[in-house]
């Protein structure tokens, strides 16, 4: 194996690193909360473009549980990014725009990671790479 084979399974690690780890910890920090206390989440979310509480809670539910799965096992990943960035861009300038940088590092980190994932794409150890066409790319 030469230099530049080593390199690209180097990326490849890399890529399956942060969407594994990136997906599974929304998804345990975020999503699997709001759906396993979904009665409770409900009080407590916020609706910044007045769809009722339980639709919001549904479109972050789509975006914190389901996304992410997909995001780890490598299928419509730059796809299932979109919804991600959209829900930390809504909660860090809409939700929650009086939070420091310093209060809101997770909300950033998430941010950059998700980004991160959506340009670079999953990498060749993703199920996409099974796809013919442009869904390969999705």
């Amino acid at each position: 194996m030469n230099a530049s084979q080593r390199n690209e399974r180097a990326q490849d690690f890399g890529l399956l690193f942060l969407r594994v780890s990136g997906g599974l910890f929304l998804l345990c920090v975020h999503g699997l909360p709001k759906l396993l206390d979904y009665s409770a989440e409900l009080q407590r979310i916020e609706d910044p473009f007045h769809l009722g509480a339980h639709l919001t809670l549904i479109l972050a539910i789509f975006a914190e549980v389901l996304c992410p799965l997909l995001i780890v096992a490598g299928v419509f990943v730059r796809l299932a990014c979109l919804p991600v960035l959209f829900v930390l861009l809504v909660a860090m300038l809409i939700v929650h725009p009086q939070w420091s940088v310093a209060e809101g590092q997770f909300g950033w980190l998430l941010l950059i990671l998700f980004t991160s994932i959506f340009i670079a794409g999953p990498g060749r150890l993703a199920l996409n790479i099974r796809f013919a066409g442009a869904l390969r790319y999705a």
